[in-house]
């Protein structure tokens, strides 16, 4: 006998009713979906063929804003996914993101990705997705909405800093490790936003044109080894449309590349209300449809993969073949994350949490400039300290969009000066600007500032940017590559008045900075989370020596970089065409022989790294296979430090025009001073190779290649040469 109740929605007041009494006699043999011991494929087969066609159906459509439907009839239960790839996102509404207000959802807010990216470490990246899928299996999460991998094409990108930078190869390591770290804690990874969605000017409907070349070797490689290497649980589809058909359900996109070329299993998602079509989402590959705010639990039903969906079936329109295979994909996943029986238990906003927050930050700030050696601070010699800009006492956690974080707790950089100079030291603060008054009042806060600099010892100035409107943040792009608040002039004026001045800039990308040659101490702070203010002092003291290196190339202007010169952003009307081609980032500025800002690869230490002459084992082969290029690199400063390796390629002679060198192999070696290492990369095809459009595959053509070894794309220290005969 089966007593079946009435699944309610009732998450309201915090409650979940899971499942229903199921017919099963006491002693009676466990079904084989419910069977543990049971190969996953098996489980999916037997859960299928239990299922109603209503039930296959609500399986693969939203039920609340963060929430889809199980089947409680069996005991499938929901899925629970959770927005933010910094962090959990606050428990939100269930029917629009708006945050519940309960005071149990408090996190860790964990460094913005672009930070990840630059510390060059996959283990840190592994470090980020263990801690972070801890915190998620603590609220009940099974999806982790992250990492975005879309490359940043343009400074003025507002998601930016959710991303890992502008080179494909470095994308694609930092997020294997991401979505490592996350998997294996039977918390799936979703990987975003797929595909060629470089910015958020009229992102739900631009049409973005790029050519196959490009598109393969520029914006398809990172979510070719979130695939591939890291073998992701989820893709999520972007909001744009790719050569005129939407992400969601693009038949090239999904089918063709994803699907068939690259063998993935998995679950694709769409974005929030990135679905248009029923016909195009059931053959074109879509699995779990994402929707919006809605007024009520039965407009649910009006999804796209929703009645609309079922009502297509009944009428004979459709069969149930696509219908099975969607299911399949998300029962898979199901069984690797919330149904499985070795996920373990969470953690919330731990101690060990924020240590590990704290220890990415610090391999990820970036030492950008430090004349005459003004850092680290040397406090014994310092009085008076005067800390200036609206950043020093603002959270960054929160905002920004999607990527919102509730911290527990976040230190700001003034308490984080304050708390590692001591009472030995005065420190005074001066605001200088404000992102809340009008022009006249932020003029009395610059001469404010700017009369406490003259009698300082030091000026610390915090600024940058901010999560505010047309600055970083999800749904809008920046308006302006110059700093916001006329914080430009605050700082030449400080500059004017006292030569020992450091920057600490906040942000999730690049900005102008005309004041870089008054400036004598320039960090790169990015958005650090929760102990981000004890993570800058630590820097700036000396306790940490920097080991970040930029994942970005910081032009001096825009009219350095080759989408703005070319007037291929944001688009005539609702259309944008990648003109530049492959030659994004650092690629466009070698191929016009301009001079950045700062290099991509680019950040210092407070050591110094000597290397030597790089060797290869073959100097010539027919194949790769066994190839391995070998430097010496020595510390030869007086202390510890951290050195990036970086191994760039160079074809000498191609039937198809390449960058003047591309990142292929990269290692982050920690040395004592005095001490040597040989850090030795092994090559294959892959990083020979490019992709050639009339034969629609990589080629690496016979020819003589240079691998360029140095400390970043613009100081290349050794070199040594190949033929592949």
């Amino acid at each position: 006998m089966c007593y079946e109740f009435k699944l309610t929605k009732v998450k309201k007041i915090g409650l979940i009713l899971l499942s229903t009494v199921c017919a099963l006699n006491l002693g009676a043999q466990k079904p084989i979906y419910q069977d543990t011991a049971q190969p996953i494929e098996k489980r999916v087969e037997d859960a299928l063929a239990r299922m109603t066609l209503e039930e296959k159906i609500r399986l693969i459509h939203a039920n609340e804003i963060y929430s889809f439907w199980g089947v409680p009839r069996l005991g499938i239960p929901e899925n629970h996914p959770t927005d933010g790839p910094l962090g959990l996102r606050p428990e939100m509404k269930w029917n629009a993101p708006v945050h519940e207000g309960i005071s149990g959802d408090s996190c860790t807010s964990y460094p913005a990705l672009v930070c990840l990216a630059a510390t060059w470490n996959p283990e840190m990246g592994r470090l980020y997705g263990k801690s972070y899928s801890e915190e998620a299996l603590y609220r009940n999460k099974n999806i982790i909405l992250g990492p975005g991998v879309n490359i940043c094409r343009t400074p003025l990108n507002g998601r930016s800093f959710e991303y890992m930078g502008e080179d494909p190869y470095l994308t694609s390591q930092m997020a294997v490790s991401y979505i490592q770290g996350v998997q294996g804690n039977h918390v799936a990874a979703c990987v975003k936003h797929f595909a060629v969605n470089n910015q958020e000017t009229n992102r739900a409907d631009i049409n973005t044109i790029v050519d196959e070349r490009t598109l393969h070797e520029i914006y398809l490689p990172a979510f070719k080894a979130a695939v591939q290497e890291g073998n992701v649980w989820m893709v999520m589809g972007a909001y744009n449309k790719y050569n005129g058909q939407h992400c969601c359900h693009n038949q090239y996109l999904l089918n063709d590349i994803l699907r068939k070329e690259w063998n993935y299993d998995g679950v694709l998602a769409s974005d929030f209300g990135g679905t248009h079509d029923t016909k195009e989402a059931i053959f074109n590959g879509l699995d779990l449809e994402f929707g919006t705010a809605i007024d009520s639990i039965e407009s649910y039903d009006n999804y796209f993969l929703a009645f609309p969906y079922l009502e297509l079936i009944k009428k004979w329109e459709v069969g149930v073949k696509e219908l099975d295979e969607k299911v399949r994909r998300v029962l898979r996943m199901m069984y690797r994350t919330n149904m499985s029986a070795d996920k373990p238990w969470g953690s919330l906003a731990s101690p060990e949490h924020a240590d590990d927050a704290r220890k990415i930050a610090e391999e990820g700030i970036v030492l950008l400039q430090n004349k005459d050696n003004i850092l680290p601070l040397d406090i014994s010699r310092l009085k008076r300290v005067v800390v200036v800009g609206e950043n020093a006492v603002t959270k960054m956690s929160c905002g920004g969009g999607s990527s919102e974080v509730k911290a527990k707790y976040e230190v700001l950089p003034l308490d984080g000066i304050r708390n590692r100079l001591g009472n030995k030291v005065e420190i005074i603060y001066k605001p200088g600007y404000s992102s809340a008054v009008e022009p006249e009042e932020n003029e009395k806060l610059r001469m404010e500032a700017v009369e406490a600099a003259k009698l300082a010892d030091m000026v610390i100035f915090v600024g940058g940017l901010n999560k505010q409107p047309d600055q970083d943040g999800e749904s809008w792009d920046r308006k302006s590559y110059e700093l916001p608040y006329n914080q430009n002039e605050l700082i030449e004026e400080l500059a004017a008045v006292n030569s020992q001045l450091v920057a600490v800039m906040i942000s999730g990308n690049a900005y102008a900075m005309p004041w870089v040659k008054k400036v004598p101490g320039i960090v790169q702070a990015w958005y650090a989370g929760t102990e981000s203010g004890n993570v800058i002092a630590s820097v700036l003291v000396g306790d940490v020596n920097p080991s970040g290196k930029l994942p970005i190339t910081f032009p001096v202007s825009l009219k350095d970089n080759g989408a703005h010169v070319l007037n291929a952003y944001p688009g005539e009307g609702k259309k944008v065409e990648y003109k530049e081609g492959i030659y994004v980032g650092y690629r466009w500025i070698e191929k016009q022989k301009i001079k950045p800002l700062f290099a991509f690869g680019h950040g210092l230490s407070y050591t110094t790294f000597k290397y030597g002459n790089a060797t290869v084992n073959k100097k010539n082969m027919h194949d790769v296979e066994g190839l391995v290029v070998t430097v010496p690199v020595t510390n030869v400063g007086t202390r510890e430090g951290a050195e990036i390796v970086q191994l760039y390629v160079c074809d000498d002679k191609s039937s198809l025009p390449r960058p003047v060198k591309e990142l292929k192999r990269f290692s982050k070696v920690r040395l004592a001073a005095g001490e040597t290492c040989n850090v030795s990369f092994s090559i294959d095809k892959d990083a020979l190779s490019f992709y050639d459009p009339e034969l629609h595959r990589w080629v690496a053509e016979p020819g003589k290649f240079q691998f360029l070894i140095g400390s970043a794309s613009d100081d290349i220290r050794t070199k040594v040469s190949f033929e592949l005969e």
